[in-house]
């Protein structure tokens, strides 16, 4: 079965397992609304839901793109420059230690209330699984064959490009799926911070009037952006590293 038949049946799953919840507890319908609900939300409020979505795909697009830029060069700072590795990792790791929810309402303050703050929670979220995959990754190369470019007095930059860099690509696929499948959060929080637009702001707008319905439709739209990225980052890797093999994905990527 393909990717997408994969993910239709569990969300087919879901939705049936979801139906029987409601009908056996009998929960309101302003708690937890049935199923059928939802989806004539989502035929209805097609347009609306289309509009705040444009904007938090642009900026899990864009905390994707600065996340990785970032991340690349400090893994690949780390791994060519001893010295600045013990200065990075703490940073790196204090970059996880805060939590984003303390983090957001500084950001605002700081970058207003436009997209960049939202592009920067995306970003701090995605820096740190680019960071220690890539990082992971370069530092795995074949020992073989750096004894071989050493005896062949291969220059450093010729190393990196033809034995780290390729040896580190899958393990940087893998952070880079990991980080589109975590990007939404940070979109999503500095929505609900500070925002008028976007599918966070949806959902507290919706919250706000008991529109549970609404709520839980930006909620499935937000799973498939994040859904569709991922597998899009999957496709694009598996084109791309053609020498990746099975052993190097990770237990939750498809076969």
């Amino acid at each position: 079965m393909s990717a997408v038949g994969r993910v239709l049946t569990v969300a087919a799953i879901a939705l049936v397992a979801w139906q029987a919840v409601v009908l056996t507890t009998g929960v309101p319908s302003y708690i937890l609304p049935t199923p059928v609900a939802v989806l004539e939300t989502l035929r209805n409020q097609v347009d609306v839901l289309a509009y705040h979505a444009g904007f938090t795909i642009f900026e899990i697009l864009g905390g994707l793109v600065v996340g990785t830029i970032l991340g690349s060069i400090s893994a690949l700072i780390m791994a060519w420059f001893r010295p600045a590795r013990r200065w990075l990792l703490p940073v790196l790791v204090a970059s996880q230690a805060m939590p984003v929810f303390a983090l957001a309402p500084i950001l605002v303050l700081w970058l207003g209330y436009g997209l960049a703050p939202k592009i920067a929670m995306a970003t701090l979220i995605i820096y740190f699984p680019v960071t220690a995959t890539f990082y992971d990754g370069l530092r795995r190369a074949d020992p073989g064959w750096l004894d071989l470019a050493r005896t062949m007095n291969a220059s450093t930059w010729a190393t990196l490009f033809r034995i780290r860099l390729p040896s580190a690509l899958p393990a940087f696929a893998s952070g880079l799926k990991v980080s589109s499948a975590v990007a939404p959060i940070g979109a999503v929080v500095g929505e609900w911070v500070g925002s008028s637009v976007g599918l966070g702001f949806l959902m507290l707008h919706a919250n706000a009037q008991l529109k549970t319905e609404l709520m839980f439709a930006a909620l499935i739209t937000l799973a498939a952006i994040g859904i569709t990225l991922y597998f899009t980052i999957d496709a694009l890797s598996r084109r791309l590293i053609r020498w990746q093999s099975d052993d190097l994905l990770s237990p939750g990527d498809p076969i």
